[in-house]
């Protein structure tokens, strides 16, 4: 089991009001799932995001991550954890604009400890798997919309994480660039890689093999497909 949510809730206070933003929700997730989490504004599943992906820490209940409790760990403990197990797609792709292709993907890399030859090698190998092996040395002004993903894909891919997780990856792209990121990821989860789409695109869903739907910090259904 890569992932087990048991009884979580996430709980912000503004003021005297308390918001329930997750509320008591468990959840397995086997390595190698393909997966989507959907739900109107406000239904939880941004938040659900950043409590799977170590960037926010529960109120309540238990999340076990490659067999690791990490539901209380601190800032330190949790950034070790995002930076070995989960890579990162954000819709506004998150690259720095005066760093080229290849040194946005290294950039995970520099916090481990490994030399600069295998940091290149990882580098351009994660670049082949998107299709940019030819566009190393670009910027991202001289990338299209669609290549500016593949890069921050591949960024996300070059730790060799055990998990992929997307937040609305085609939110700032035309349909037929999203659909091409979206074949990236169909291409990623055929080599076994586990990956988690956060999307409110019906067509975004179809994609994946699984598809959990949140109302109000709760999950209403969990649909497996074939």
């Amino acid at each position: 089991m890569l992932i087990k949510l048991s009884n979580i809730s996430k709980i912000y206070k503004m003021g005297l009001t308390e918001i329930r933003a997750i509320d008591g929700v468990s959840l397995e997730v086997e390595a190698g799932e393909y997966i989507a989490i959907m739900g109107p504004s406000g239904s939880g599943k941004s938040t659900i995001m950043n409590l799977i992906g170590c960037l926010d820490t529960p109120t309540s209940g238990s999340y076990i991550l490659n067999d690791m409790e990490v539901a209380h760990l601190d800032d330190d403990r949790l950034a070790e954890i995002r930076n070995k197990e989960i890579g990162f797609v954000f819709q506004t792709f998150n690259l720095l604009s005066r760093a080229n292709a290849l040194q946005n993907v290294e950039l995970p890399l520099i916090y481990s400890n490994i030399s600069a030859k295998e940091r290149r090698r990882q580098t351009l190998q994660a670049l082949e798997v998107v299709g940019l092996r030819d566009r190393v040395r670009h910027k991202p002004s001289e990338l299209s919309g669609g290549e500016r993903q593949r890069v921050a894909i591949a960024r996300a891919l070059v730790n060799n994480c055990s998990l992929l997780l997307a937040d609305e990856p085609t939110g700032n792209l035309d349909s037929k660039m999203g659909e091409e990121i979206m074949q990236v990821f169909d291409q990623l989860h055929e080599q076994e890689n586990t990956i988690i789409v956060v999307t409110h695109e019906e067509h975004i869903a179809r994609h994946t093999k699984r598809v959990i739907r949140l109302l109000d910090g709760k999950i209403i259904s969990d649909e497996r497909k074939g």
